[in-house]
């Protein structure tokens, strides 16, 4: 039989798993509560929007007056402030200085402490525990300012001259804690910045034990698995972890401590000063935009226009700080479903 192919006929592939088959497309059908809901939380995201651009626009028509006479460069470059001359001169930069160290004082403070409050709340605390102590936390944030004030006016004051004559004497090389002769030493931006910072420690810590809680499980017990301590854990895995809430955190406490009135203004005289004198922190003087500006409220028209002038460039700051934290918070690997 030569000439002949015996050899079987090549078999057809066989169809991949799958073929032929048509791909299923699964399509959201939202519900009338869930569009309703949808509808409400859009237009009250909107309604924050319209009413910061609001405020923005009346602070900016309000502030027109004082900045079309003084000029924004020489308004936000000059120090005093001086209604009672002609032409007026009135600036923001010494009031901006004292905002900013009062801010400062009261983050440096406040950050280590809602650390190690929001460690504590998450990694050595029952969950008995952990429920009241989160209690007392959010009680702290309720407490009005003035209280604050009122509490660090009357008592604490006194009990911090002897902490500032000791950083006087000790460390008065340094500008910040140098102080002239026979000064008084109450009333001082060191001490409206430990009270500022009781203020804030409450949102501080609000943040970082909401980043820290995030923690993956997993990456804790490895760690605890390989040998380390439960601090060991915590700087291995925790703080690296929830670096970028710490950060976030961090910065909004500054923004609400950019913006404190009441309490700064019934510690601190509020008369702007030089930048060679406000740096002097833990001497009598200081001024914030907030407090100056409740201290001179009801003035004539072109004062209250230059404290609108000053205001706006608080809001400024403040809101540019505040979405300054959001994104650092919403980029780091913690921030995911933490909400400021």
């Amino acid at each position: 039989m030569s000439g002949i192919d015996l050899q079987d006929p090549p078999t057809p592939p066989s169809p991949a798993p799958g073929a032929g088959r048509t791909k299923r497309v699964v399509t959201e059908v939202p519900s009338v509560v869930d569009r309703r809901f949808n509808a409400i939380t859009m237009g009250a995201g909107i309604s924050v929007l319209v009413l910061l651009l609001l405020v923005g626009a009346f602070l900016l028509i309000q502030s027109s007056d004082a900045i079309s006479q003084t000029g924004i460069l020489r308004f936000l470059t000059r120090t005093e402030w001086r209604t009672d001359v002609q032409p007026p001169a009135i600036g923001v930069l010494g009031l901006l200085t004292g905002t900013v160290l009062v801010a400062v004082v009261a983050v440096l403070f406040a950050v280590p402490l809602s650390v190690f409050c929001a460690l504590a709340i998450t990694e050595y605390s029952t969950a008995r525990r952990r429920k009241w102590l989160i209690g007392v936390v959010d009680l702290l944030a309720a407490v009005p300012s003035l209280l604050f004030g009122l509490w660090g006016f009357l008592y604490l004051s006194d009990k911090m001259i002897p902490i500032s004559t000791w950083l006087s004497q000790n460390l008065g090389f340094i500008p910040f804690f140098h102080t002239e002769k026979n000064a008084s030493l109450t009333g001082s931006i060191f001490i409206a910045g430990v009270v500022v910072a009781l203020m804030v420690l409450p949102i501080i810590t609000s943040v970082t034990r909401e980043v820290f809680s995030q923690t993956p499980p997993g990456e804790k017990e490895a760690a605890l698995a390989l040998g380390g301590t439960r601090w060991g854990m915590i700087r291995s895995v925790v703080l690296p972890y929830g670096r970028g809430g710490i950060i976030g955190g961090s910065m909004l406490g500054l923004g609400r401590a950019l913006g404190e009135t009441i309490a700064v203004a019934l510690l601190l005289p509020q008369v702007p000063q030089r930048i060679g004198d406000s740096i002097h922190i833990l001497q009598n003087g200081g001024a914030t935009v907030s407090g100056f500006i409740a201290n001179r409220a009801g003035a004539d028209a072109f004062t209250v226009s230059g404290l609108m002038a000053a205001g706006l460039v608080l809001f400024i700051i403040t809101l540019a700080t505040n979405m300054i934290a959001s994104v650092v918070v919403a980029r780091s690997r913690s921030g995911a479903g933490v909400d400021l």
